[in-house]
């Protein structure tokens, strides 16, 4: 409790940051919901609240702990979009960890929830670390394109050497509380945390070592595989400036003592800070969290049950990711032999968790009970929620809802997989089509982050915010579009392939092609993706689009040509490449058949750029993108580039295709179309809203509301 007579802090900070009294020990509490952001209001009473515990001879030592449901999540990222210029009376989180350097008596830090970037450099000044069981820590500022400001690329390699800092660091991982203390992040693990940190506090304040990892040397440690870590580390930036430059930081730490190692972290920080790579990451942070956000007055249904109809490689992994989730899952199959199949694949899923260390035993035994197999959909009479998972055919999917309708309740409800296909056609099938939507999870769905939450044209609020409250508790970032052929990301995906698939009768090489958007920021180029994923599944989709297409658009028709000798990429061992002994090889055939389309077109092949390749991609999403925001499709700018970003590996550090156009300018992207048009032809005319806010020199932003 309060100690008797003490005044509140003073005037600024006095609502977020508290001094309560221990006996001996002061505990320092923010409480700043949601999530005690490092705000400049908690930088001063934080300031504050130390000071008094130095200044009051009746302390011997501080606990900083948090109210609410988190400690220290990270810095208010507001405040990054409020420019750098600091005020005569601003406080930094630099200021606080060196005061927390400075003071005579020792702090400890009780964290629960999260302690994330400035909240977890504020802990590693403290004395010592205490963390709740399901605690977590980390610096994830490469995610925010910027690198820890306060000392976290220096203390954290005095503490735990600069190797395991390196992979924390460029990760940006969350740390849980068993490895934290594995490694040393943290003193203590405590489910009573505040009773264990005040007991530490008062043990260090009683004992002559008070152990500062300011104070501490750089472990030994081994330089070579150091060096080849980092060197890993820039490989697989591809193009992201953090990551290198957090390595940066760390070496300088293994040289520097620690108050210039800190100007050092600090100057890259602030040049970051300002960088168009931390703009667009802060682009996406928050345009994550308004996609999915739940339809105003819209409560969920609940969920403890959940079907999944079809037991493929798509359909073990949504039931693995909603065991996951701790929710029961029943999953069907056409007949006992179907069903005894997929069983061995979601099993197999499990057993590489297990070997891999990502599933403890008892983790492991309580998801594999949580899923059962079945072949009859009477056993989905309970379910709250059944998400159909079976081949993209419309006539099997619409079979399946018709017999679905008669076997589940009125308000269970019905989602479709389908990548493609109308799911209102689905509704017409059930009694109450306001409860279907389309859940479109992406391969592997034990792994992908991205569901794309389709809103059928009667769907209830409630149902799709059934959708939304799935994805939360999945850890999913969910995205909502409306029905459409391939909705938001498979629709933008197959237009720019198409400008993919004209490179190559124009004259460029599906390894040039690869290539020229590896260098962009994509991990894989458009035709290995292909192959590794199998070119029957769009096969498939080609061919129901075929009677509809219009005949006066430039259709390659090399795609189909490589089908049809029965090559499907690496599950037949030949697809647009040779894939031989794990590797990836020029395919002869395959050049052979670009040289016969360009031939009967009559083009002219010519040596295609990568920049040309690159431009023509991003000017395709920017027009397709501006279409699908025209008709509705998608609700925002933002929600594409989150879809292009997570479900497509359209680089983070861009910010996603529609932010890229802003900063790009639209008034180049709309003549990057138009030559586009000049080019391509028919069906490739610039989108009217794409022009429009290019001659109002507007910018897609102004619309994500």
């Amino acid at each position: 409790m309060d100690k008797p007579g003490d005044q509140s802090p003073g005037d600024v900070g006095k609502d977020v940051v508290r001094l309560e009294y221990m006996g001996d020990v002061g505990l320092i509490l923010v409480d700043h919901p949601p999530v005690n952001a490092l705000s400049q209001a908690v930088r001063r009473g934080l300031i504050a609240m130390l000071a008094r515990v130095v200044e009051d001879a009746s302390l011997h030592a501080a606990v900083i702990a948090c109210e609410g449901r988190t400690f220290i999540a990270g810095a208010d990222i507001g405040e990054f979009d409020r420019g750098s210029a600091r005020g005569p009376d601003e406080v930094t989180t630099q200021d606080f960890v060196r005061a927390l350097d400075a003071s005579p008596k020792p702090v400890v830090a009780a964290i629960h929830g999260t302690a994330l970037g400035g909240g977890f450099e504020v802990a590693l000044a403290c004395h010592a670390r205490i963390v709740a069981p399901d605690a977590f820590v980390g610096l994830p500022e490469v995610r925010i394109g910027i690198v820890p400001g306060a000392g976290g690329t220096q203390r954290l390699p005095r503490l735990v050497g600069p190797l395991v800092a390196l992979e924390i660091i460029t990760s940006g991982r969350h740390v849980p509380a068993d490895e934290a203390m594995a490694l040393g992040l943290a003193d203590e693990v405590a489910t009573d945390l505040r009773r264990a940190a005040v007991d530490r506090a008062r043990h260090l304040a009683q004992s002559d070592h008070k152990p500062r990892v300011a104070d501490r040397v750089v472990p030994d440690h081994d330089h070579a595989a150091f060096v080849a870590a980092v060197t890993t580390v820039k490989r697989r930036a591809r193009g992201a400036i953090a990551p290198v430059r957090a390595a940066e930081a760390i070496e300088a730490a293994l040289r520097l003592p620690i108050t210039e190692g800190m100007a050092f972290e600090a100057a890259i920080n602030k040049e970051l800070r300002a960088g168009p790579q931390s703009r667009a990451l802060r682009h996406l942070f928050r345009a994550e969290r308004v996609a999915s956000r739940m339809p105003a007055g819209a409560t969920p249904w609940p969920l403890r049950r959940v079907g999944v109809i079809g037991g493929g490689t798509m359909g073990s992994g949504i039931a693995v990711t909603l065991a996951e989730a701790g929710l029961d899952v029943t999953l069907i199959e056409m007949n006992e032999q179907a069903a005894e199949a997929a069983q061995a694949r979601v099993r197999a899923m499990h057993d590489r968790q297990l070997r891999s260390g990502r599933l403890t035993t008892s983790a492991y035994a309580e998801r594999t009970q949580r899923i059962v197999f079945r072949h009859d959909l009477r056993a989905l009479h309970d379910a709250d929620l059944v998400i159909e998972a079976i081949i993209e055919d419309l006539a099997a999917k619409q079979a399946v809802f018709r017999a679905l309708s008669a076997v589940v309740r009125r308000d269970t409800v019905l989602a479709s997989n389908t990548s493609y296909l109308d799911i209102d056609l689905l509704a017409d099938e059930v009694d109450a089509p306001e409860r279907v939507i389309g859940t479109h999870f992406f391969s592997p769905a034990h792994v992908m982050r991205l569901l794309e939450l389709v809103r059928t044209q009667r769907a209830l609020p409630e149902a799709l915010a059934t959708g939304l409250a799935l994805a939360r508790r999945l850890r999913k970032i969910a995205v909502v579009a409306r029905v459409y052929d391939g909705f938001i990301g498979n629709h933008i995906f197959y237009r720019w392939r198409l400008q993919c698939e004209y490179a190559l009768e124009d004259g460029a090489t599906p390894a040039e092609v690869d290539a020229a958007l590896e260098a962009y920021g994509f991990a894989m180029g458009p035709f290995a993706v292909l192959d590794m994923a199998g070119l029957d599944v769009d096969w498939m989709m080609r061919k129901r689009r075929a009677p509809t297409r219009d005949p006066r658009e430039r259709y390659s028709p090399v795609y189909d040509w490589i089908c049809e000798a029965g090559n499907f990429g690496q599950k037949t061992g030949a697809g647009f490449y040779i894939h031989k002994d794990g590797k990836r090889l020029p395919n002869p055939d395959a050049e052979t058949l670009i040289l016969r389309a360009a031939t009967e077109r009559g083009v002219m092949r010519h040596p295609v750029s990568a920049e040309a390749i690159q431009q023509r991609v991003h000017a395709t999403m920017v027009n397709e993108g501006a279409r699908l925001l025209a008709e509705g499709i998608a609700a925002r700018p933002s929600d594409i580039d989150v879809v292009l970003v997570h479900g497509y590996g359209y680089p983070a550090w861009r910010g996603g295709p529609m932010h890229e156009a802003d900063e790009i300018g639209l008034d180049v992207v709309l003549r990057r179309v138009e030559a586009m048009h000049a080019e391509s032809g028919f069906g490739w005319e610039p989108a009217p809203l794409l022009r429009e806010m290019a001659t109002a020199g507007r910018r897609f932003r102004e619309l994500n509301g």
